[in-house]
């Protein structure tokens, strides 16, 4: 397979260094935290993996999806936050718990393994039906599953990020021949949900709550130049990337790459491009990885000193989206395209 490179800005060296990184930090059992030794929550685990299978790692790719599958809880999910092994929160965050299907829907794109998708199919199963059981009223998702049950209050990021998750899941059964009609009905409601963009608790001042209905495929076309218009100047830093919050001057690398990935999908490839080339600044030629993020004016690394996983996984999945070295560019271009059919015969 191609290892993502574009010239002049990310070279095969420097994409497998970033994935000899990943590897690195990844735990003998498959897991995957944050940084040796740190927090690990799924959803970034599974960015992470699917760095690893762009950069060609594919053993520790799937030693981290074996991982998933031995630890996923009876009820479908996976504790919120994880330390060293230990539950640091055992509640359960309805779109780390779907994002499972994203990455084993990416491991196929990329090498075309039936065979793996068999193996993970029970686990991604199990972890949908338990995230549309969270399904509200409105449609959109509770955030999180506790004690109490499903929280009643909903995340636009999270119910976007899930609704990719939902629609990977579905190809990933027609793969292998499941029909599930009750996940395409979930979706739809869904989509809804999150192009009325109401109901949804205000935390306009991150980045994610912006861009992540285009990224994730809920709104495009017109809507999308729209949206990703409306506050561009709020989030974008001329010159740096993205910032992950609007009244802080830190620029973070994942999100500018979730930024780059939205424009690919979206047709405004220079833009994308011109946003990849500028965020390399927060690139450690030395250990591979990129800084999470920076405080622009005091040019300081924020948080100090950390290099995380998720942040070099976004990086090499940016890269693969501009270049198209494998068959996981297309993951984010065509998100939500099954819901969107969907709607049209609905």
């Amino acid at each position: 397979m191609r290892v993502p490179a574009l010239e002049g800005v990310l070279s095969v060296e420097q994409a497998c260094a970033t994935g000899d990184f990943i590897a690195s930090q990844q735990s003998s059992d498959g897991a995957i935290p944050w940084y040796a030794g740190g927090r690990l929550d799924v959803w970034d685990h599974v960015e992470s993996a699917m760095g690893l299978t762009v950069a060609g790692r594919i053993a520790e790719a799937e030693a981290a999806y074996g991982w998933l599958a031995r630890t996923q809880r009876d009820d479908g999910s996976w504790p919120m936050r994880l330390q060293d092994g230990r539950v640091e929160d055992a509640a359960a965050d309805t779109n780390q718990c779907a994002y499972v299907a994203v990455g084993v829907w990416h491991h196929h794109l990329v090498t075309g393994s039936v065979a793996h998708l068999a193996r993970l199919w029970p686990t991604v199963e199990r972890a949908i039906n338990f995230v549309i059981r969270a399904q509200l009223p409105s449609g959109a998702l509770g955030w999180a599953v506790d004690g109490n049950g499903v929280v009643p209050e909903a995340l636009i990021t999270g119910s976007s990020s899930a609704l990719q998750a939902i629609d990977c899941a579905g190809e990933i059964g027609r793969v292998l021949g499941h029909d599930r009609p009750r996940w395409r009905a979930a979706a739809r409601r869904l989509g809804a949900a999150v192009r009325s963009d109401h109901g949804f608790l205000d935390k306009t001042r991150y980045s994610m709550d912006w861009y992540y209905p285009v990224l994730a495929g809920a709104v495009r076309d017109e809507a999308a130049e729209r949206r990703l218009a409306s506050r561009w100047d709020t989030f974008v830093w001329p010159g740096r990337g993205i910032r992950c919050v609007a009244d802080e001057p830190w620029v973070t690398a994942a999100e500018t790459c979730e930024l780059v990935l939205a424009l690919e999908a979206t047709g405004r490839h220079t833009s994308a491009l011109e946003l990849f080339e500028q965020v390399q600044f927060l690139r450690d030629g030395a250990t591979g990885g990129y800084w999470t993020g920076m405080n622009i004016p005091l040019a300081e690394v924020y948080p100090e000193g950390e290099q995380t996983t998720w942040s070099a996984a976004a990086v090499l999945l940016a890269a693969d989206a501009l270049c198209d070295a494998t068959g996981g560019a297309e993951i984010f271009r065509s998100a939500g395209a099954g819901q969107v059919v969907e709607d049209a015969a609905s």
